[in-house]
């Protein structure tokens, strides 16, 4: 397998737009929450793209794809996030969660075509 570049990838410029609008939605959490909910839920946003790109270095399918289902595990955590704060402090969260349910799909998607591929060479 030849690496991809991360920057092409789609599923990475969609995941990089959902950790600008966290780190929007985050700012209008209480400045309290700082080293609490608001920097947990950057972080994980963060996590997803970083995944992506740090498994598109690897030169094999197998390693590519479990970074790939790290990603898709941190946009778990990150929803679980969301809606909690949602929940604590009464804020809008359904325009950020159904463009990270749309994300999930993606990645779910690209990481089958990857499997099939894998499958075809074998």
């Amino acid at each position: 397998m030849k690496k991809h570049n991360f920057r092409e990838i789609k599923i990475w410029q969609e995941a990089l737009v959902i950790v600008k609008e966290v780190y929007v939605f985050s700012s209008n959490l209480p400045k309290e929450e700082k080293y609490g909910i608001t920097y947990q839920i950057n972080r994980t946003a963060i996590s997803i793209p970083s995944n992506i790109a740090e498994g598109s270095g690897h030169t094999s399918y197998k390693e590519f794809i479990r970074f790939l289902e790290i990603a898709i595990s941190s946009s778990y955590e990150l929803e679980t996030q969301l809606i909690l704060a949602e929940d604590l402090f009464n804020l809008p969260m359904k325009e950020i969660i159904e463009n990270l349910h749309a994300l999930q799909n993606r990645i779910g998607g690209f990481t089958r075509q990857i499997k099939e591929r894998i499958d075809k060479e074998n």
